[in-house]
């Protein structure tokens, strides 16, 4: 399993339409082939800021995500509403031990 973790800090007037934008993706995502998890979290104390956890049963699967439509018309739109680039980590996961 491959999670990724993404750090997304949105420019203020561009939140609700970053979220709406996101929601679809997310709504599209987890229908795909693989797709274990695809969490998107607002921080609590500031709202321009949001995480994503994304998690893919493979490499394959989660590098296939990047090549659908959905996934490439959220890149496009949001790419301009975010403050800094975002920052996506790899992780491994040791817990819970898929079977």
């Amino acid at each position: 399993m491959v999670a990724t973790i993404i750090h997304v800090q949105v420019k203020p007037e561009f939140r609700q339409t970053f979220i709406e934008a996101t929601r679809q993706n997310h709504e599209r995502s987890i229908q795909e082939p693989g797709n274990l998890r695809f969490d998107i979290l607002q921080d609590a104390q500031d709202p321009n800021k949001f995480v994503f956890y994304e998690a893919y049963a493979t490499e394959q699967a989660a590098a296939a995500h990047k090549e659908t439509a959905h996934y490439q018309k959220w890149r496009d739109t949001v790419a301009d509403w975010m403050a800094k680039p975002r920052e996506g980590v790899k992780h491994n996961l040791l817990y819970p031990v898929s079977a």
